[in-house]
């Protein structure tokens, strides 16, 4: 393993990645915040509040903050690689467009699928930014500054490398939860990423519900084809995540009568939509506002968790930032967010950028919850909990 990473990571890579875990690792010990009513913390992109998303020394950190489960969004490069960045574009987190200024298509976008994995090392990966007039914006200014130190975008077999080399190391064993992206689009790019996603997981002992492991996709017919066609073609049952995105944010797109528009999610949010969801899936991830309705100003917790619970889907929402203007209007701090989520909408896991603020608030948590008087029986548990 060492030996791999070597050859990808400089030595400064490895430094970071190192130091970034020893600072993290004393937050807390294997046992801590892990009561059985307590949801999964699953690290978005890794560490992405604090490094560059997606980079190894973002899931390094994310380890260190005893993240239950770590995300990786995968993307095809042209020679069939795996890369492990957010986007079929490289646009927003690399310098393509200042090394390979020739290689920018129609529609102004630099694709991953147009580089070989020699040519995608090539390029510095720096936090997420939106170029304006020239300039380079910061999507969250206060994050890590753009272009500083030296980052780059990993394998999929790296990345697994990292955290099963982590897991044997330190002994804890934290999971991955790999996303594929766009699927009709590479399929229209003659590559099947499906297949070549669960090979790979394959090959590294991913194979069922024993390891833990989640499997999420925006789109729906291809999560019903790897249930129902290329998991038993290749012998594996892995727990698979209906990912929900609000109709009109284009996360897929089909053509209509001759013409491109957006796929309708709507369906997904219907009881027979959550139906059909639960003969090919293990759970739904909803963005976070679509648990709550509004009533006069305040949230009010809606039935989609509850009916996707009765089907027994978990519910895995995405994305809890704590970032200075990421929090919703009617509420206060990030840990009155997790609160509402965790002990009123009762989520089964949280997709965060800031897996050790989550990590911490599970904690006090559990602390809270073992210091209360023992309650009747008649007394669901949940009521031990503080109520933000």
């Amino acid at each position: 393993m060492f030996r791999r990473l070597h050859k990808t990571l400089s030595p400064s890579h490895c430094w970071c990645a190192l130091f970034a875990l020893v600072l993290a690792i004393p937050l807390s010990s294997p046992a801590v915040g892990k009561s059985h009513t307590s949801p999964i913390v699953i690290a978005h992109r890794g560490a992405s509040g604090y490094l560059p998303e997606h980079t190894l020394e973002a899931k390094a950190l994310a380890y260190g903050m005893r993240a239950d489960f770590i995300e990786q969004d995968l993307v095809l490069s042209k020679d069939g690689h795996l890369i492990v960045t957010h986007d079929i574009y490289l646009d927003g987190v690399t310098d393509v467009a200042s090394r390979f200024p020739e290689r920018v298509r129609d529609d102004g976008h630099f694709y991953a699928i147009d580089f070989t994995l020699e040519e995608l090392k090539q390029l510095r990966v720096s936090e997420t930014f939106a170029s304006h007039l020239g300039l380079q914006v910061p999507k969250y200014p206060e994050r890590f500054p753009l272009w500083k130190s030296s980052f780059q975008l990993s394998t999929f077999e790296e990345e697994l490398e990292l955290i099963q080399g982590l897991n044997k190391s330190l002994g804890y064993n934290t999971g991955i939860y790999p996303e594929i992206k766009k699927p009709a689009f590479h399929r229209r790019e003659g590559l099947d990423i499906s297949r070549k996603v669960l090979e790979v997981l394959k090959q590294y002992g991913y194979i069922n519900s024993q390891q833990k492991v989640f499997l999420q996709c925006f789109d729906a017919e291809e999560l019903q084809h790897i249930h129902a066609t290329l998991m038993p073609e290749l012998d594996m049952d892995l727990p698979l995540v209906q990912l929900i995105a609000e109709s009109q944010w284009g996360e897929k797109r089909i053509k209509r009568d001759g013409k491109w528009v957006n796929y309708d999610y709507d369906w997904m949010r219907t009881e027979k939509g959550l139906e059909r969801i639960a003969q090919y899936a293990s759970g739904i991830g909803p963005w976070y506002p679509m648990l709550l309705d509004s009533s006069d100003g305040a949230p009010a917790v809606n039935e989609l968790t509850r009916k996707a619970h009765a089907l027994g889907l978990k519910v895995h929402p995405y994305t809890f930032r704590a970032d200075a203007g990421q929090l919703p209007a009617n509420v206060t701090s990030f840990d009155g967010l997790l609160a509402l989520y965790i002990n009123q909408v009762s989520v089964d896991g949280l997709f965060t950028d800031h897996p050790d603020k989550v990590r911490a608030y599970l904690q006090q948590r559990e602390n809270t919850s073992r210091s209360t008087k023992v309650t009747p029986t008649n007394q669901a548990p949940e009521d031990n909990y503080p109520k933000d």
